[in-house]
């Protein structure tokens, strides 16, 4: 099920939307929805990380030891 949503956007950001719409041959809600799922899900990845950052018992290894581990 789809639900509408209205927004306001600042003109050079329609243009660049209806630029990258014109280039895929896509909607312009298509791009839109695209770009929030992918947006969410970066942002649900970048909460996790500084969630960890902060937690001041998650171990911290160097990239040469994280090899090791995964025997690379």
């Amino acid at each position: 099920m789809s639900v509408a949503l209205s927004i306001r956007l600042p003109e050079e950001i329609m243009r660049e939307l209806e630029a990258v719409a014109n280039l895929l041959d896509r909607p312009k809600t298509y791009i839109i929805r695209k770009a929030l799922e992918v947006y969410l899900k970066e942002y649900v990845d970048y909460l996790v990380a500084l969630e960890r950052l902060k937690d001041k018992d998650d171990m911290i290894i160097s990239g040469e030891e994280l090899r090791e581990q995964l025997d690379m």
